[in-house]
């Protein structure tokens, strides 16, 4: 069988609902539009669904590329204008310092509003402000808001399994798992089971990436998308199964090799691994 692309995922502003698409175009930082937007605490620490569920239920849709709207049950929708990124202020994602354009009072309210202490909505107008860590990346490599890397990869076999097992464990009642859990950019079929964990070169469509690090996963996961509620899995079930380094795994980290106006990806797209 051979494999493709099946589903193009991205997150318009971190820890919010993801949205497919039937196209995306690929930039160096990860796929257009993706988490250039990221709530932050009043010292300009990244403020997640990790500690605030609520946070998958809001859903942001791009309108062009001069606003964003923001939609939550029981709210009225807000329409959040691009910063011109006249002013900046200081913020990090997970140690890594960088500077963005504070979205505004309005947005402040209706946000802080939902996760119930003070926030703001910043955004990221130049994402070649934030350089990818040296170790896993060649220089001039960057990322937008994400936590590490432009994209993550996933297949559909690989959750096929990690389904299997949480079906014979303890925590049966909690699965079959979505692939929406795990917030791919990119999720691939036709590859045998965990096969992407020895991937290191692969051309999706016209685009050529790098794979260069599992990812390891945290209790994001374990949070229903649209619920918000918190369980156990497949936490409880990667645990066993997918263990080493003191962390559980499942997708694969992506960085592109190229970019421009055709470096466009489209759902049945064939995948070529090349190394």
């Amino acid at each position: 069988m051979s494999l493709q692309l099946t589903d193009i995922w991205r997150y318009p502003v971190k820890s919010c609902r993801g949205e497919r698409l039937a196209e995306a175009r690929v930039e160096p930082w990860g796929l257009a539009g993706d988490r250039r937007w990221m709530v932050v605490d009043t010292e300009g620490n990244p403020v997640t669904a990790r500690e605030h569920p609520r946070m998958l239920l809001i859903t942001p849709q791009l309108d062009g590329g001069d606003k964003i709207t923001l939609s939550s049950p029981d709210l009225p929708d807000l329409v959040v204008p691009v910063p011109s990124g006249a002013d900046l202020v200081p913020a990090n994602v997970w140690g890594a310092d960088l500077l963005a354009s504070p979205a505004g009072d309005e947005a402040a309210a209706w946000l802080t509003g939902i996760i119930g202490e003070p926030v703001r909505l910043v955004y990221l107008d130049d994402p070649t402000r934030r350089p990818i860590r040296p170790d896993y990346s060649d220089p001039g490599d960057r990322v937008s808001l994400a936590d590490a890397f432009p994209l993550l990869l996933t297949t559909e076999e690989s959750l096929v399994s990690l389904n299997g097992w949480i079906a014979d464990g303890p925590k049966a009642e909690e699965g079959p798992v979505p692939m929406r859990r795990f917030r791919p950019s990119v999720v691939v079929s036709g590859a045998e089971a965990w096969a992407e964990d020895g991937w290191r070169r692969l051309r999706i469509g016209p685009v050529t990436f790098r794979s260069v690090k599992g990812c390891d996963r945290c209790v994001l996961t374990t949070i229903n998308p649209d619920t918000a509620a918190k369980g156990h899995e497949p936490i409880t079930t990667l645990a066993r199964h997918r263990c080493w380094d003191g962390k559980v795994w499942f997708g694969v980290n992506l960085i592109p090799d190229n970019h421009g106006p055709d470096a466009v990806l489209h759902p049945g797209d064939p995948v070529e691994i090349l190394e």
